[in-house]
């Protein structure tokens, strides 16, 4: 299992095998910024009108490392549909770590870092994806977000369901959901 320092620091180091609730969804996607290791820093909301899925990883997590792969893959198949991809290292160092993994990993989307705890000025990660700082949560953490700027799913490095043999599937599902026109008002069946 990957180093997971920054929450020890936050005093959190005893609740990593702690299992919670997921998070709330649907729910709107507060204003984000991601910073990046030589270009202006992303905000969140330059996507809004594209369905938008954000990964917050650890640069050493083998999970976040496959799953960074899979979205690599994934993302010649859904680009051209209009799905944006991007990454958010929030591990102790990410800003020096991120370099090496984008040189190491070759994602095909922007990938950068966040704090992942309060008090850097600016929302945290964890603040972003609704964690209490009484629970920390299993690496890594997939946000959905449609078009409208409302995340539909959320889901976290313990769900083995979705993170297991099957990750591929599940992100294409999760994907296909995003990437489905929004229902018009007012037409019912």
């Amino acid at each position: 299992m990957a180093k997971r320092g920054w929450l020890a620091k936050a005093g959190m180091g005893l609740l990593l095998a702690a299992s919670g609730a997921a998070q709330q969804v649907p729910r709107k996607a507060p204003e984000f910024t991601i910073d990046m290791v030589k270009a202006q820093p992303l905000k969140l909301s330059q996507y809004k009108g594209k369905p938008l899925l954000v990964a917050f990883i650890l640069t050493t997590c083998s999970h976040c490392q496959h799953t960074v792969e899979i979205l690599n893959k994934l993302l010649p198949d859904y680009a051209p549909r209009g799905l944006q991809i991007v990454g958010s290292a929030i591990d102790d160092g990410a800003q020096n770590a991120v370099a090496v993994f984008v040189k190491f990993y070759r994602p095909a989307f922007p990938v950068g870092f966040s704090p992942a705890l309060p008090g850097g000025g600016g929302m945290s990660a964890l603040e972003f994806c609704n964690y209490s700082l009484d629970r920390a949560p299993h690496m890594p953490i997939l946000l959905f977000i449609d078009r409208q700027g409302t995340i539909r799913e959320q889901h976290e490095g313990a769900e083995a369901d979705f993170f297991g043999d099957q990750q591929e599937a599940k992100l294409r599902v999760a994907i296909e959901s995003l990437l489905r026109p929004a229902a018009k008002p007012g037409k019912r069946k």
